[in-house]
């Protein structure tokens, strides 16, 4: 009780919670990003089993929990200590302890980047229930923006999840009011699904994912739909130009796939941060 009250006068504290609190988490934003995807599509193949009337093959248990964390390259178990959040990583060098491969900078990388959203969230919203949800969008922001871009996958298990915790927090005016958060699902969803439309009727192809829709929606639950002009700014501007900058230095074609979910996830985080500061800057430039 004493801890959450220091927490609760005192930023400086409750800054470094936070923070410590995300870089654990960024731990486990790590796992979600590497084996969500692969239920995903074990999952699929037992369905399409079911329906062609085959027996699903077989596989054993695999979901975040279980096995434990392993060296892909050779195997060797990942103990608790070398296991601790970028520390760990530091400390072997970036190698694995048993086979001295090299183990990508991009899991510390998560884990830092989940402690840096955790502490602009704590300073964008203190102490407060609005903070702890700010923390869940945050988060899921990061898990669903590398997932998309290692598989241009945006799963239900996130976005609609998602999507109903922010209706649940605005049910009580977390960041909007109820009507607005109810709206900007709608319109979020509305909005990439007129889009892609109309860039399938024109181009003969598709230009994005069902899962943008989703995420659109998710970030309009929480936000509300005035903000949802910032998003798209702030989204489509981050695309056009890491996009074309992503292009330029892989020498590949105008057809190359590129996801969208990671700008709208950046966009949806600078919305729940600025969003409100942003859209009444502009309505401020018109004369009541």
């Amino acid at each position: 009780m004493e801890f959450l009250q220091l927490l609760e006068h005192s930023p400086e504290w409750l800054g470094v919670t936070v923070a410590l609190l995300g870089l654990c988490v960024g731990s486990l934003l790590n796992v979600v990003i590497h084996r969500l995807p692969k239920m995903m599509e074990a999952g699929w193949r037992e369905e399409c089993a079911e329906l062609e009337g085959r027996e699903p093959p077989p596989r054993e248990t695999y979901n975040l929990f279980t096995p434990r964390s392993a060296c892909p390259s050779c195997g060797a178990r990942i103990t608790a200590l070398q296991n601790i959040p970028v520390a760990s990583w530091v400390a072997l060098g970036g190698k694995c302890a048993s086979c001295k491969a090299p183990i990508s900078a991009r899991y510390p990388a998560v884990e830092v980047l989940g402690g840096l959203v955790a502490l602009l969230m704590a300073w964008r919203f203190g102490y407060s229930y609005a903070l702890a949800y700010a923390l869940v969008y945050a988060w899921a922001m990061i898990a669903l923006a590398f997932i998309d871009f290692d598989t241009q996958l945006l799963p239900d298990d996130i976005t609609l999840p998602l999507l109903w915790v922010g209706l649940i927090a605005n049910a009580f005016g977390t960041f909007t009011d109820l009507r607005s958060a109810v709206l900007g699902a709608v319109g979020g969803y509305m909005l990439l699904w007129c889009v892609y439309w109309g860039f399938r009727l024109v181009a003969k192809k598709e230009g994005m994912g069902y899962g943008d829709f989703k995420l659109l929606a998710a970030i309009g639950a929480w936000t509300g739909w005035q903000v949802l002009p910032v998003v798209i700014v702030i989204s489509a501007g981050l695309g056009a130009v890491i996009g074309s900058l992503f292009l330029w230095l892989a020498r590949k074609g105008t057809d190359t796939r590129i996801p969208f979910g990671p700008y709208l996830a950046l966009g949806g985080i600078a919305a729940l941060v600025w969003g409100k500061v942003a859209v009444v800057a502009w309505l401020g430039r018109f004369p009541a």
